[in-house]
């Protein structure tokens, strides 16, 4: 059962988490991709969140949610789960703030996330085979310890922290009527969406997916958030439920995005090696859905000037060199 939230789009305050958020996070680039452009026949620019503190889009919510913490809450400590980036970012922020953390991950969180939340100062729980287990214990660990529980999408502060983004397209990007954005628990989508078309109602919010990380879309077609049996992925930052009691991301997603992609596990793999070949850009495979929905002409709704969320980048390179060399020898 879903106990949607009452908030309206003005109360997810994009404009005082950009305030805050720059303390942390840094405005990242947006550069226009010639091949997509050309292939398309449209103008496509990427959003370069890979770039980003921490290497994905994530540090804006956890920023934005740990600086509103009290110092009384600061001092407790805080405890969250993850399948890896928002673990990275919350460490990463919660050191730079002086708060004790604690990440729950499921037993195949990525190596290279991983040792980012450790070096970060975090603790670390490898806990269960599924996302959904590495949650329950987090969420378990936070009343055993009785310190706060910082959701890694279905928070408000959290959404308005990730639409950020959408301002700064709106400021780096004017002509933008359509926006590609990976989706998974929604935080991401959420935000770009409310900060878009808060502006203009018009603007095109488009959502990709992992057809093996696709619960939103199924909880959509189910009109409810469901449980969906996780599924093995490259885009393994996609990976999790989006909780049955989600109170904000299931609306807004519903409400909001005009159109959803699912994208295969091959299509994702040669979009990393497209984003490596074609741009030079270290892409994870959650971040490259959006090249993988466009690479297969999979978007029914795009307008004349697409902005292309690129929202992770942790990946290790000899994972990218396995997937360059199995692509070629693939080729006929």
């Amino acid at each position: 059962m879903t106990h949607e939230s009452h908030l309206s789009l003005s109360d997810y305050d994009i404009a005082a988490a950009q305030r805050a958020v720059t303390q942390i996070a840094i405005p990242t680039p947006v550069v226009r991709s010639a091949p997509l452009t050309k292939s398309l026949g449209r103008t496509v620019v990427l959003k370069l969140e890979n770039l980003q503190v921490t290497g994905s889009f994530k540090v804006r919510g956890a920023a934005n949610r740990l600086l509103h913490l009290t110092e009384a809450e600061r001092r407790t400590g805080i405890v969250t789960c993850s399948s890896g980036n928002h673990g990275r970012a919350v460490s990463y922020v919660a050191e730079l703030l002086g708060i004790p953390a604690t990440v729950c991950v499921p037993k195949w969180v990525d190596p290279v996330k991983l040792a980012a939340i450790r070096q970060h100062g975090a603790e670390a729980v490898l806990h269960g085979m599924t996302y959904d287990d590495a949650e329950q214990r987090s969420l378990e660990i936070a009343w055993e310890r009785n310190v706060n529980y910082i959701h890694p999408f279905d928070d408000p502060r959290i959404i308005a922290g990730q639409g950020t983004i959408g301002r700064e397209l709106l400021e780096q990007f004017p002509p933008i009527d359509c926006v590609v954005v990976p989706l998974s628990g929604g935080g991401l989508i959420a935000g770009i969406a409310i900060a878009l078309k808060s502006h203009n109602p018009e603007i095109a919010v488009i959502g990709v997916s992992a057809l093996n990380a696709s619960v939103m879309v199924q909880s959509l077609r189910a009109g409810k958030p469901i449980t969906v049996p996780e599924q093995e992925t490259i885009a393994n930052a996609l990976a999790g439920g989006i909780d049955l009691n989600n109170k904000h991301t299931f609306r807004l997603v519903r409400d909001l995005v005009d159109e959803h992609i699912l994208v295969s596990e091959d299509e994702i793999r040669s979009a990393m090696v497209f984003a490596a070949e074609e741009h030079k850009l270290v892409v994870e495979g959650g971040g490259a859905v959006g090249i993988a929905a466009l690479l297969g002409r999979h978007c029914s709704q795009l307008g004349e000037n697409v902005a292309l969320v690129i929202s992770g980048g942790n990946v290790g390179l000899d994972t990218l060199v396995r997937l360059r060399t199995s692509t070629q020898n693939a080729t006929p």
